[in-house]
Formats: structure tokens, sequence, C-alpha cells
């Protein structure tokens, strides 16, 4: 099972390229860029499993490091900073790990649109 089997590589290849510096990476908007926020909770789930490399049933911390090589294995390695960013946000318990339901709600909040104002 790959990535690809759930988003479109162009796509892919252009939220990569949004986050190839470092410290750039958002995971909002790359959710946003990938196509991920648009899709349903049973691929996201697919999603998830692919990233959970070790099958613990979580996103650990070095897991995220590696986060981006998932979509492609020559992408870079997400910093200690980007890595903290992601876990506030998604380690709701803070045990150093992200859960299946927490991933579900922090692609949902990716997807929500901002209200636009009048």
């Amino acid at each position: 099972m790959s990535i690809t089997d759930f988003l479109d590589e162009k796509k892919i290849d252009a939220a990569l390229a949004s986050v190839a510096a470092g410290n750039s990476f958002h995971y909002k908007s790359f959710f946003q860029k990938s196509g991920l926020s648009g899709k349903s909770t049973g691929p996201v789930k697919k999603v998830f499993e692919i990233l959970d490399r070790n099958d613990s049933g979580f996103i650990e911390e070095d897991e995220l490091t590696s986060f981006l090589q998932n979509f492609r294995p020559d992408a870079r390695l997400l910093t200690e900073d980007e890595v903290k960013e992601v876990m506030k946000d998604g380690d709701s318990d803070k045990d150093g790990k992200i859960a299946p339901n927490n991933f579900q709600a922090m692609v949902k909040s990716a997807g929500a649109k901002k209200p636009r104002r009048v």
C-alpha cells in the first residue's frame, strides 16, 4: 500500500515542494495541498496506517520526523520544531503519540474553511 493509492502524485509533489525548506512545514496547509484534507474517513485511516510504520496503532515522534518521506522517499526530515508543533496539536493526552482519532481530527481541521468576511 502506498500513499499514491489515495492521493494524486501531482498534488503530493506540489505539497512537498511547498515544504522543501526547513521549518516550512505546517500540517494544515500540507494536508490541503496534498489533497488529504478532502478525503473521507476511510482513505485518511489508510494514510494513518502507512504513517504508523511500526504498526503500534499510533504515530510517534520518530515516525513524525520521517513524515514527508512517506510521501516521497527523498523528501527531507521534519525539524525538531516542526515535530513539536504537530505533536502540540495532535497529541491530546501528551503521551508522545498521535492516536488515529486525533489524526482524523487534524485532517478534518485542515479542511475546515475559514468564515469569509463580508
